[in-house]
């Protein structure tokens, strides 16, 4: 110690006394200087566990110290009863127990954190005695706060006898007990439910029962729920929890008390108390009606937590229950209300995500029943599924555009992932409403768009569609025959507003599949789909959809090819879209040029990228610097993504096995493949912007994704750059060697090894990595490429082997 209220840390200054511990709980608390709150800190929690902590503890908790330092004294108890019971001799156990009931006396009219911290040592001292040193340990607790005596308050002492209720279950989930232990600690606690319950039912229905003591009496409920307490023992507590809903300081207990007690696992068992608990759910329909029209958020939330948490968790359990079929699609009905509640999530309603998951887990029941049975079911049930359909869609709608514009960006997002929830339960209902449900979408959306009478709202149309992309991205819609009329509906859409005109995208995308087995439907959509390639706001809607039909229709689009590669270099020149979009602009473009003949490739290929190689020339004459550094990467990352889908090796294969017509592309000719030709224009380019920028690991690593995207594309056919690439990629891993570099030699090696016409180049540069690599580790400069690619044998060991010969 030095000055009065610093600590230091060296070893002979662990004096841990009440004058020591006060000074250092100052320091921590007071102290501005942040490494000495630190310093301070660490020194008491040396303290905490000392073997003097059982002497200052008591000290601290002396009524005259402040809360900070009587709560100190408190926790060091704590730490040492649950910590270190082992060290504690078995003839203490009775007077310390006496001590720590004497302590939360004095302080029940005390600090409330202090009490807290007590009634949790006292707990951690049941934990460990019961039940063969603390037979009764819950009975004897009541007894002793039941008693009068010592001059404190009756109130008082019941809040914290309540208050030791609670903690000793909590205390038991997180305690250190040994396996074996738990469970018999666990079996003694359920036995003293006995001593718990009647005190808990007479404080909770006597009348002059104090609201705080009511509240307690619910927290303390919940905890002990929590073991596993049966339903059918609890059950006349969790009927006063129902009484006690109305009263609005006793609300939110109550809801927590009533969901725990019915979400227990062992709870379906009580079969006759899960059917007396239904009709009370019911009863709580007029102020749930209330709550939404009063805007009461909170109320509404928890009625909806108390119908949701029944029906999720005992859904089989009561659908079994035949004789009882009304009173559960009664609630199930309520729970469709809570669904539908009115306003927008998340910004007028929090309640109705709350639903989703029961819609599964119903439908999850409903469809595991024998085949007779599930008949029955669905009967019942697919109506109900239906009316969801179209509660889910009236709450995906998007607010006014004026209402929108208002909502935080946080609540933009909550409602964006909100959708996404809904997209996956449409998804999943499907599986039960099957066909029917997309003829359902198109009649509405159909009748929609169709009455010139009545005005139609953009939010109605854009859920409608919401729908039906939600559930043609993930199923097999190809045998829908209302496919043909959505896409024909689709261009009759008045699209002024972006969030309409993405979903338009996003649908037409989800029917790329559907659009490559029915390509006479492209003319209705590309045109669409090129006018919003032009529109920032619909950068990434446009982009993806446009490189789904690239990808899935791409025998089918020469004759729209000129169109689609002209509006797709107008968008890149003007730099409309971000970086990812760009690429993937490029890989759509991959795509559809594989198709081509191989003339037209060439042709359209020598367009589209001269402007880059262009500016590339003029970047690789500039001095290196941040700003060029990136425009060279965009570029470079511009043709790999391009190189990446360009393949006109699948053209044969593709027509042979069925999934394209073989009149629609003729053999490719003899000759180098396209992107062979242009990798060897640029390579003379590429190699002056390595010599610039060899000692850039970023600027290396886009040169090498270049060449290892086309060699992972084209395999065989990369046999022409074979030579050069080899030399070029020795050349820079002997001069600075990077992790990229070894990962395309990789590729080339596992390509090219076993090759007789390419052995010398791929040998040599096997060869000179593996000597520049080995050279590294023995210089102990191993961390130079911190890459598993360092370890180049193990990755193709037969490789190895032909060019070890």
């Amino acid at each position: 110690m030095e000055t009065p209220g610093r600590i230091v840390a060296t070893p002979d200054a662990l004096d841990f006394t009440v004058e020591n511990v006060e000074k250092a709980l100052h320091q921590l608390y007071y102290d501005p200087n942040i490494e000495n709150k630190n310093l301070a800190q660490k020194w008491l929690m040396q303290a905490q566990v000392s073997p003097q902590a059982w002497q200052f503890c008591w000290a601290l908790l002396s009524p005259d110290k402040v809360p900070e330092i009587q709560y100190f004294g408190a926790s060091a108890l704590h730490t040492k009863i649950s910590r270190y019971w082992s060290d504690i001799p078995t003839d203490q156990y009775e007077s310390l127990k006496t001590q720590l009931f004497s302590q939360i006396a004095c302080f029940s009219s005390g600090s409330k954190m202090v009490l807290t911290r007590l009634c949790v040592a006292l707990a951690s001292l049941a934990l460990n005695t019961m039940p063969e040193a603390w037979p009764g340990a819950v009975a004897e607790m009541v007894r002793v706060f039941q008693e009068e005596g010592g001059g404190v308050d009756g109130r008082a002492r019941c809040l914290a006898l309540l208050e030791l209720l609670t903690v000793l279950p909590e205390e038991f989930q997180t305690s250190r007990l040994p396996q074996y232990r738990k469970g018999q600690v666990r079996g003694a606690l359920g036995r003293e439910w006995g001593s718990v319950c009647p005190l808990l039912q007479q404080l909770l229905r006597r009348t002059d029962s104090p609201g705080a003591v009511k509240a307690r009496v619910l927290r303390c409920l919940s905890s002990w729920v929590l073991l596993d307490v049966p339903l059918s023992e609890s059950e006349s507590l969790v009927h006063d929890c129902f009484s006690a809903l109305p009263d609005p300081e006793l609300f939110d207990t109550a809801v927590e008390a009533i969901v725990n007690a019915i979400s227990q696992p062992d709870s379906q068992r009580y079969v006759n108390t899960l059917l007396k608990l239904v009709p009370q759910v019911l009863a709580l329909q007029e102020q749930l009606r209330e709550a939404v029209q009063n805007g009461d958020m909170e109320t509404c939330h928890g009625i909806c937590r108390i119908a949701v948490t029944l029906g999720e968790n005992h859904s089989r359990t009561l659908l079994e229950q035949v004789d009882h079929w009304q009173s559960f699609l009664a609630l199930v009905n309520m729970i469709m209300f809570c669904t539908g509640i009115p306003g927008h999530y998340p910004v007028n309603e929090t309640t109705s995500s709350l639903t989703l998951t029961f819609w599964y887990t119903l439908q999850d029941e409903i469809m595991s029943f024998e085949s007779d049975k599930q008949a029955v079911y669905l009967q019942v049930y697919r109506p109900v599924y239906f009316q969801l359909v179209d509660v889910l869609l009236h709450k995906a709608q998007f607010p006014s555009d004026q209402e929108y514009a208002s909502w935080s960006s946080d609540e933009k997002e909550q409602f964006r992932i909100y959708r996404v929830d809904i997209s996956d339960t449409l998804m999943y209902v499907y599986e039960m409403l099957g066909a029917e449900l997309l003829s359902n979408l198109y009649d509405k959306l159909g009748r929609l768009l169709t009455n010139a009478e009545q005005p139609t709202s953009w939010q109605h149309t854009e859920a409608l569609l919401y729908g039906f992309q939600s559930i043609a991205e993930t199923i097999d819609v190809n045998y829908s025959d209302v496919i043909p009329g959505l896409i024909g509906l689709i261009p009759r859409i008045s699209i002024n507003n972006v969030q309409l005109a993405d979903t338009v995208m996003f649908t037409i995308g989800a029917l790329a599949e559907w659009l490559a087995d029915h390509p006479v439907m492209l003319s209705s959509v590309l045109p669409l789909v090129l006018q919003a390639l032009g529109n920032p706001d619909l950068s990434v809607s446009s982009v993806s959809t446009l490189k789904k039909i690239c990808r899935e229709c791409k025998y089918d689009l020469p004759p729209y090819a000129t169109n689609i590669v002209a509006v797709s270099q107008e968008v890149l020149i003007k730099q409309i879209h971000k970086t990812s979009q760009c690429m993937w602009l490029m890989q759509a473009l991959g795509f559809l040029l594989s198709a081509l003949p191989v003339e037209d490739i060439l042709r359209n290929l020598h367009s589209l990228i001269t402007p880059y190689i262009q500016q590339l020339e003029k970047l690789a004459d500039e001095t290196p610097n941040p700003s060029n550094k990136l425009a060279i990467i965009h570029i470079l990352g511009l043709l790999s993504n391009l190189f990446t889908t360009l393949d006109i090796s699948k053209q044969d294969d593709e027509s042979a096995d069925g999934s394209a017509p073989p009149v629609k592309t003729a053999p490719p000719p003899p000759g180098p493949n396209p992107v062979v030709v242009v990798l060897q224009q640029v390579f003379a380019l590429i190699q002056t912007v390595l010599s610039k920028w060899l000692n850039d690991s970023q600027v290396v690593e886009a040169v090498c994704a270049i060449f290892e995207k086309s060699v992972k594309t084209l395999l065989h056919d990369f046999a022409p750059m074979v030579s050069q690439l080899s030399e070029m990629l020795g050349q820079m891993y002997s001069t600075i060697p990077q992790a990229s570099a070894l990962d395309l030699t990789r590729q080339m090696v596992h390509i090219f090894a076993s090759e007789t016409d390419h052995f010398p180049p791929i040998k040599a540069l096997f060869e000179l990595v593996t000597s520049v690599t080995l050279s590294i580790f023995q210089q102990g400069r191993g961390s130079v490429c911190c890459s598993p690619s360092l370890c180049v044998v193990p990755f193709f060991p037969s490789s190895f082997s032909a060019l070890t010969g």
